[in-house]
């Protein structure tokens, strides 16, 4: 595979503002916290993302777009109570997430459809800060309770937001009935006008607030009352008078932590409000505190790039009060560190920290310098990037702009003929069409049709489509007309089939259109789109998940992440945030002589989850083709976790069938006035997919079965190094060039190639690292629950399996000065009756997450179904290939491959920060131009681009350069 590594394509990114968890930390929970904690991130461009902890495999889970002049400067999570629905069932509180942003509005967001559900402003001023009322004591069950009252306390589980303001009001706004409004202002503006620049609450009913006046206000939101002043003093020498209290918070105990302009971290008493200590720790304004769940571990970062811990301290005398102390600080960041959050479980204990860098860091708290921090990626999970490849033009778009660029074919006797920059910059790339977009919505998704010809844009309120056609040396671009039902309302995914018949539209609530294109009989008028379009609907599933704190997510689960054609355009497959995949199949032969159903088609619809209905009017036909849904489909089983990457095998030979008089049209009867052929597809049906969790899966969608080859790979024949990747997958690109069946894989900082023509080793071959699960006995056929230990070596460089949610740990050779991990106990005066005890104490088991399940006879079957003999895997032979289930696909042409100086699969970690690899070509594009040449080697490949984006050439505003540090830079 040729790859043109390309850094000329821009991508802004943008800075983080706010950091918030959907759940408060709970210590005694087990397991790495509920299946539907998110991490919400939001950035300087009004983009939120939401973030999938995923019990510490962290993946981008979508990403709801901003606006023109808009941004995310605080967020916060609420959960609405509890309630019991019709059948006497506890129904989970609705995930609520609430945004600021400059502005008098407070922003609550629907997470299904991305876009914002309500606002609530008023008369005061900007806001600057915000703050979630936390839950009260849960309510005890009463008599009344069975009678269908409500239950005593039930008013204590509702949860208000608190906002401080630039005028220096406190104004409070309530959340229930499922809104939020303006309830009451809780303290009026000073005389002396001071914004209030953080808030908290200390309990539910006392708020604290840090001001721009170097004062820390306690207010009781009962009785709108002001209960203590808390004053820092005047500002430094030389230096403005008044400290900002950029923020505040308060620990288990009501301990009061504040973080202001000139780098001192404050500790108050939380009773009689007096300060108790300070502590220096920053070169210049501390920007955000976080605390630790138990209050023994504080966090602060600042303007000078620094994430400091402080712990508390006792000098060992009795009676001796509890001191804090700074215990380390490190430079994670690159910038500022504006915005901290915490999250603590059982086995999770994790910091989430972001700034002007871009880049969101998680740091372990428990282990904190015991355990690696990790740096999570500020490019967006899924590109946006697109390529015509035939026409060699790469498309990326960002905020309301898009680029398209020409790569042409190398002419590498010219470049070495010319060698200066000048010369290389024109032969390598051109921009060849730029598009602005009118109106404040950022573009959500874009796409360009095979051939270049078409781009269609979308924002969550409008839909465009543009024709591109070749003009001295660019592109003219020329706006089409449009059906009104298609720009009707905005999109939040588009996408070309690959013959550029159809263009299938997702809707924010999830809806799947699908429209068709004509070509114009005559070449220079533009293509159009049939006013009839087909509504896709998806299959109903179950609503009651196997976890209970799945429902208050609502909806978000099956919002739709991916959509993809087969090769032929005749398969459609979606794959949601829950794990489903959903199919549809076009019936019929295509017949430009049929006229078009003209039945209405565009009818209200609520969603895209409604079952199919025996009383539903007849299926749009539309050319002499419809589509339907596969009916395979709900054979298809869901997935353990949501899929990255959606696509079919590309197809080797268009498969046609045989017809006497070729496509034989049909025509309306008076029994049958909407005929259509029930044909369907018979090219490549196999469905590649990769889930969050690295597993392969593929089906054989129009039988909803395993493929053959996935039957004989399972997840425990996947190379150890790929299923211990922690980055997840971004994209794929096939290379089906010379007979090859390859995909390759990429992420943020690495590049994978997996032969599906080949089986991967066998399990018995694999590498069998210390401290990894390990095959049973072959005769065994139970499912084993097999606990390994960690390895006490931990200078090898494997990943232990336990860590708190971040990084791995820190071999003990590579920790700092200190004491060491474990100690040795001697029971008697012999060594012999030694033990050794860790003093990180036991790390237990606290769920079924933590363990994994192995099948112990797996091995074998595995080598049934790849027809080995046991005898001949001894010796070292490959065996023959069989057909052992019966019911291998026509398609399936896999080999077996064990020959260790051969593998299957490839990796590289070369290439780093990957924002996207599209194809630009390969042999069977070029084939007709290049037949005299076909027997060179560089025209057999693939040929791909690969957008990198390192940090490096981002512009980011001037850092701050503390004591000597010019000195580290030389």
């Amino acid at each position: 595979m040729d790859i043109h590594r390309c850094r000329f394509i821009p991508y802004p990114l943008s800075a983080i503002n706010a950091l918030a968890f959907s759940h408060p930390s709970n210590c005694t929970a087990p397991g790495k916290g509920p299946s539907n904690l998110r991490l919400a991130i939001g950035r300087a461009n009004g983009d939120i993302e939401i973030w999938n902890p995923l019990k510490g495999a962290w993946y981008q889970e979508s990403i709801i777009r901003g606006a023109k002049h808009r941004s995310i400067e605080g967020l916060a999570w609420i959960q609405d109570p509890e309630d019991v629905d019709k059948n006497g069932r506890k129904v989970p509180g609705k995930l609520r997430l609430f945004s600021i942003g400059y502005s008098t509005a407070v922003t609550e967001w629907d997470l299904a459809l991305g876009r914002p559900a309500r606002h609530s402003a008023g008369d005061f001023g900007e806001i600057w800060c915000m703050a979630a009322q936390p839950k009260g004591p849960s309510p005890k069950k009463s008599g009344l309770e069975s009678q269908g009252a409500p239950s005593l306390g039930a008013e204590s589980q509702v949860q208000n937001i608190v906002v401080g303001c630039a005028d220096g009001s406190i104004v409070l706004l309530s959340t229930s009935d499922g809104d939020i409004r303006f309830n009451r202002i809780l303290a009026r503006p000073p005389k002396k006008i001071a914004r209030a620049l953080s808030i908290t609450f200390q309990n539910r009913n006392t708020i604290i607030a840090g001001h721009a006046d170097s004062t820390i206000r306690i207010y009781d939101i009962r009785n709108c009352q002001q209960i203590r002043n808390m004053t820092l003093g005047s500002g430094p020498r030389k230096g403005p008078k008044e400290i900002l209290v950029w923020s505040v918070k308060c620990l288990k105990d009501g301990t009061i932590v504040s973080g202001d302009s000139t780098g001192t971290v404050s500790f108050w008493d939380g009773k009689i409000h007096t300060l108790l200590q300070r502590i220096k720790s920053h070169e210049a304004d501390i920007l955000d505190v976080a605390v630790s769940a138990d209050g023994h571990s504080v966090f602060s970062g600042g303007m000078d790039r620094r994430t400091t811990l402080y712990r508390r301290t006792t000098g060992g005398r009795e009676g001796e009060k509890l001191r804090w102390a700074k215990m380390t600080h490190q430079r994670l960041h690159n910038h500022d560190v504006k915005a901290m959050a915490t999250f603590e479980t059982r086995g999770l204990s994790i910091l989430a920290s972001g700034g002007l860098d871009t880049m969101p860091i998680i740091v372990p708290i428990q282990e904190f310098g015991r355990e690696h921090h990790r740096t999570l990626s500020s490019l967006p999970q899924q590109p946006n990037i697109r390529s015509a490849a035939k026409m060699r033009l790469i498309m990326s778009w960002w905020d309301h702009e898009i680029c398209i660029w020409a790569i042409p074919r190398s002419q590498r006797a010219d470049i070495q003929r010319d060698k200066s920059p000048e010369a290389s910059e024109m032969q390598g790339r051109r921009l060849v069409a730029k598009i602005s977009l009118q109106g404040e919505e950022s573009i959500t998704s874009a796409d360009l049709s095979a051939d270049g010809g078409m781009l269609s844009v979308s924002t969550m309120a409008d839909l465009k489509a543009f024709r591109l056609r070749p003009k001295f040396g660019f592109l003219k671009v020329q706006k089409l007309e449009i059906p009104p039902e298609m720009s009707r309302t905005g999109a939040k995914s588009i996408e070309f089939s690959p013959d550029m018949k159809w263009l299938v539209v997702v809707r924010a609530d999830n809806r799947i259109q699908l429209y068709r294109m004509t070509e114009a009989e005559n070449p220079k008028k533009a293509p159009q789109f049939l006013q009839t379009f087909v509504k896709l609907k998806r299959l109903s599933r179950d609503s009651i998940t196997s976890k209970w704190q799945h429902g208050s997510l609502g909806s978000y689960d099956r919002a739709i992440r991916h959509v993809t054609f087969s090769a032929d355009s005749k398969i459609l497959a979606v794959g949601d945030n829950s794990g489903y995949v959903d199919t549809w199949v076009l019936e019929g032969h295509e017949d430009l002589t049929q006229e078009n159903d003209k039945t209405k088609s565009a009818g209200p619809s609520a969603s895209s989850d409604d079952e199919y209905s025996d009383e539903e009017d007849h299926a749009i036909v539309i050319l002499g083709q419809h589509w339907i849904p596969n009916p395979s489909a709900s054979l298809l089983i869901k997935l353990p976790a949501a899929p990255l990457v959606l696509s079919f095998r590309p197809s080797t030979a268009q498969s046609m069938r045989n017809q006497t008089n070729g496509n034989v049209a049909v025509h309306p009867t008076r029994h049958n006035p909407h005929p259509h052929s029930h044909d369907l597809p018979d090219g490549e049906d196999r469905l590649f997919v990769l889930t969050a969790e690295n597993n392969i899966y593929e089906f054989n969608v129009l039988s909803g079965t395993l493929s053959d080859w996935s039957k004989r790979n399972p997840r425990s024949s996947l190379p150890m190094e790929f299923r211990d990747q922690r980055e997840r997958a971004k994209g794929f690109v096939w290379d089906f060039c010379r007979g090859n069946e390859r995909i390759w894989l990429y992420g943020v900082s690495w590049l994978w190639m997996f032969d599906l023509s080949r089986d991967f080793p066998p399990l018995e071959d694999q590498p069998n690292k210390q401290g990894r699960l390990k095959n049973g006995d072959v005769g065994a056929k139970s499912l084993k629950r097999i606990r390994t230990n960690d390895s006490e070596d931990e200078g090898r460089g494997q990943r232990p399996r336990l860590d708190t949610g971040a990084g791995s740990k820190v071999p003990t050779s590579e920790l700092g000065v200190g004491i060491g991990r474990k100690i040795q106990r001697i029971d008697g005066s012999e060594a012999v009756n030694s033990r050794w005890i860790s003093l990180d104490g036991e790390q237990s088991i606290g769920s079924d997450e933590e363990e994994d399940y192995v099948l112990s006879n797996e091995s074998a079957l595995v080598s049934l179904r790849r027809g080995r003999d046991e005898d001949h895997a001894a010796n070292g032979d490959s065996g023959d290939e069989l057909d052992v289930d019966g019911e291998t696909s026509p398609n399936d042409k896999t080999g077996v491959a064990r020959r260790a100086d051969n593998k299957p699969y490839w990796h590289t970690f070369k290439y780093r920060p990957i924002l996207g690899i599209v194809p630009l070509g390969s042999f069977s594009d070029e084939e007709e131009d290049e037949k005299d040449n076909a027997d060179d080697d560089t025209i057999k490949k693939v040929e791909v681009a690969l957008i990198e984006r390192p940090l490096w050439d981002v512009d980011l505003p001037p850092q701050y350069q503390g004591n000597q540090e010019w000195n580290q830079r030389l």
